[in-house]
């Protein structure tokens, strides 16, 4: 069974609060930061991008179980914010955690389910025995323009998953996906901001897709939400990830350990499997989990996954990195013009 052998995440530790951003632009900006259910979002130090927060996430899965790097034989890295447009960001990771050399590696895309993309793509890689491990990761430094609605939830964060059939600590039991040309989201070359399509965004976009792939999911495994424990959707907001929980059935209590969004902001490609991460620090062997991404353009994952004995071993050692909870409250507020300065929203010209 292939599965999640150990993962680790990594979340700067500078915030913002979104009635900080909304005073700064007034208009409607009070009550966009009230409807969302997002309080404060992460940001990034001056000297971080993907490529540090992916390497950092990556470090702290493997302290958590002792592998050796040279038995990765893949690394994925989705994002949106890849620091290079033409040179991969996964040959740094590689180098970084002396994975090097890699059979394969390189750079995905796919909106916000990059990351939930490498997952599937080392699944395959794993359970055809090509390779012994791969390394997935979903890893941002999401970008906002100034005084757009985006601005009030784009974050900066990443997880790493190491996966393998080597006596996982989670087996992925199933994966399914959906996907449409729905341009609700995007981003062309060389600009700095990307455009989305106002409402909708939810539909056809983000909730069509999200409930096709978790009824998709639904009728390979012949389960309903009652047969998982915890479930995690992809959260750009609060509010549209509650609202699809309740729509598919699952109730306030299996979604809120991985509901992450309303302290940390959407960190993109690492937003659903941020909260899975999460999920998983709590998680006990037997625990059934159901994730499902998204990712606009447009597209679903869905995961069935069912945690093991091996997640409370000796092998493994949840304590020997920090969880998402403790990356959360590890903060330090800033001001908008401490945080535009971070962004690169503010220019020095010399």
């Amino acid at each position: 069974m292939v599965g999640i052998i150990t993962y680790g995440a990594y979340i700067p530790k500078y915030r913002i609060k979104t009635e900080e951003i909304a005073r700064v632009w007034g208009g409607d900006g009070p009550a966009i930061a009230r409807g969302l259910g997002v309080y404060e979002k992460s940001l990034p130090d001056m000297d971080e991008d993907t490529i540090t927060i992916a390497v950092e996430a990556a470090r702290a899965a493997l302290a958590r179980r002792s592998i050796d790097p040279q038995d990765i034989g893949a690394i994925y890295v989705g994002s949106e914010s890849h620091p290079y447009a033409v040179k991969p960001s996964a040959v740094t990771v590689g180098e970084a955690i002396m994975a090097t050399p890699i059979m394969t590696a390189a750079d995905y895309e796919f909106a916000c389910k990059a990351g939930t993309a490498a997952i599937q793509t080392t699944m395959g890689l794993t359970k055809s025995n090509m390779i012994k491990y791969g390394l997935a990761i979903g890893a941002d430094i999401a970008q906002g323009e100034p005084g757009d609605a985006l601005e009030y939830t784009a974050a900066a964060g990443g997880v790493a998953f190491v996966i393998g059939n080597d006596s996982p600590i989670a087996d992925i039991n199933l994966t399914a996906s959906y996907s449409s040309d729905t341009p609700d989201f995007w981003r062309r070359e060389g600009l700095p901001f990307p455009r989305h399509g106002g409402r909708f965004t939810g539909e056809p976009g983000y909730f069509k897709h999200i409930l096709a792939g978790s009824h998709l999911m639904f009728e390979k495994a012949g389960t309903k939400a009652s047969d998982y424990d915890y479930a995690i959707f992809h959260q750009p907001n609060a509010k549209f990830a509650q609202n699809v929980a309740k729509t598919l059935g699952f109730t306030p209590e299996q979604i809120k350990p991985g509901l992450c969004v309303p302290y940390l902001g959407n960190t993109y490609s690492g937003a659903s499997i941020i909260g899975l991460a999460a999920t998983l620090d709590i998680a006990k062997p037997g625990d059934r989990i159901f994730v499902t991404s998204y990712g606009s353009g447009a597209g679903s994952d869905s995961f069935d996954i069912t945690v093991t004995d091996m997640i409370e071993s000796e092998e493994f050692c949840r304590d020997a990195a920090p969880t998402v909870e403790q990356l959360l409250a590890t903060k330090k507020i800033v001001d908008y013009a401490v945080y535009a300065k971070h962004k690169g929203k503010i220019v020095v010209m010399r």
